[in-house]
């Protein structure tokens, strides 16, 4: 490794010497502000991270949520159990919309409040709870794993009468309950997925998203009547052309301001262009490939390899100005066949990143919640290029190279002098390695090989340096 690290190290030096793009990032014009990347622990997988042995588990946490050694993903997405696994907090059937609930919370939640506690231990103030369906006895179809529609909603009769209140009022309490354990749900969701029919938990939509528009004003006022400022978000389509239908739809309506966030899943589709109409944050909540788990970065170009992702992963941020990524799944033992999680173990005992994982966290590691993305000129040949201002005042520069030549560039700030600079590669050859990046005159050169993606962060601006008086001198 040592050998393959020096050579990487005299490539990028040789490259230096190529012609150098000149890029410039202008932190005047003002995009987007990042919540952050992250995962989901849903369906068990979050107890079957408690249950591990407790090395493994803090590898995993540590390659997930530390900012130094691993990603530093800042939101985590927890599912409300609707019943069919018996992790409901309303149990049994009301017998209708009006009797007192009877609620019952384990505290454990399928392990969720475990991993949870552990998210936060690592500075995670991102939680967001998304309910797959409603219970059964709310929908038209009485059942929590068939389609169905929640009763009462526009054009959704049932004998039963109008369940949508009881219904944002078992959403509130679910928040509540990790609030007296001490967790702040930041964002709650009520689809999962209204435009597919699995097998499990599931709750539709129509396309012109009226059940959704006839919900959500009355979730926002039990939210509000309950003293949260927990945000709404809708609607987790399969896709990011059906989402930006939905969206179309809760725009005209005036919905949309109830809402806090837009959020989709990419599997039908991904976000490559911003949607239009509303200011609100866009989230990819949910993505991954449908082949094995592979630590590959780029070998055949497939689904599940780092450089596919990073793609991804650049035309969302960039391209359509997402604040957000989720992918599927954080951690699971020994499930390589299913590429859909980040970190696993292929020998019971040393928890292993994919090489997805890593084209995540040559963004999440340093470019943080509450970072705004900013203006850029000049381009590089098959390179995305993004340019970001943290909060701490440092600017993160990410190039995805999918091309075949390595590239140079030589990047520089309008108007700000950087106190220092320096740059990670990860590529074929190399994972979060350190790669030459001198600051001098105020520019940074660097070389981005093919493809690769190359992670430049510039230190916070020097304060201005004013001459020193022949008072200050004598005193």
């Amino acid at each position: 490794m040592a050998i393959l690290h020096s050579c990487l190290i005299w490539s990028s030096i040789l490259a230096l010497t190529m012609a150098q793009t000149p890029i410039t990032i202008n932190l005047d014009k003002k995009f987007q502000t990042v919540d952050g990347f992250g995962f989901s622990q849903a369906f068990g997988r979050a107890k079957e991270f408690q249950t591990a042995s407790s090395a493994m588990q803090k590898q995993a946490l540590d390659y997930l949520f530390d900012t130094t050694k691993g990603a530093g993903f800042s939101i985590i997405r927890n599912r409300i159990g609707s019943g069919g696994s018996g992790d409901s907090i309303l149990p049994t059937n009301l017998g209708g919309p009006t009797a007192k609930a009877k609620y019952s919370f384990d505290k454990d939640d399928r392990g969720q409040v475990w991993f949870t506690k552990q998210a936060v231990s690592y500075g995670v103030k991102t939680i967001y709870a998304d309910s797959w369906s409603a219970p059964g006895f709310m929908k038209t179809s009485g059942s929590e794993t068939k389609a169905g529609y929640i009763c009462g909603t526009k054009g959704r009769n049932c004998a039963s009468g109008d369940w949508r209140q009881a219904f944002a009022n078992f959403l509130v309490q679910y928040v509540q309950e990790y609030a007296e354990l001490g967790f702040n749900i930041t964002h709650l969701g009520f689809l999962n997925e209204p435009d597919f029919s699995p097998s499990y938990s599931q709750m539709q939509i129509s396309t012109n998203a009226q059940e959704a528009i006839s919900f959500i004003p009355i979730l926002y006022d039990t939210v509000k009547a309950a003293g949260l400022d927990t945000k709404l978000t809708c609607c987790d389509a399969m896709g990011w052309g059906v989402q930006r239908t939905y969206t179309s739809n809760l725009v005209s309506s005036g919905a949309v301001k109830h809402l806090g966030v837009i959020t989709s899943h990419s599997y039908t589709g991904d976000a490559t262009s911003p949607i239009g109409g509303t200011s609100l944050p866009m989230w990819n909540t949910e993505a991954g490939p449908k082949t094995s788990f592979v630590t590959t970065w780029h070998k055949s170009g497939g689904e599940n390899e780092g450089m596919h992702w990073a793609n991804k992963i650049a035309m969302a941020m960039v391209n359509a100005q997402l604040s957000a990524y989720l992918f599927w799944e954080g951690f699971e033992v020994k499930q390589t066949q299913s590429g859909s999680h980040l970190v696993d173990t292929f020998d019971g005992k040393t928890a292993t990143p994919s090489g997805i994982f890593w084209a995540f966290a040559m963004w999440s590691r340093h470019i943080r919640p509450g970072a705004v993305r900013v203006g850029i000129s000049g381009a590089l040949p098959g390179t995305i290029t993004g340019a970001f201002q943290n909060k701490d005042g440092s600017v993160v520069v990410v190039f995805t190279n999918n091309g075949a030549s390595t590239q140079s560039a030589k990047v520089a700030i309008s108007g700000f002098s950087a106190s220092s600079a320096a740059a990670w590669v990860t590529s074929s050859s190399a994972t979060f390695a350190t790669t030459p990046a001198t600051l001098s005159g105020g520019a940074v050169t660097v070389s981005i090989p093919a493809r690769s993606v190359v992670t430049v962060k510039f230190g916070k601006q020097e304060p201005d340096k004013k001459p020193i008086s022949k008072t200050e001198m004598a005193q």
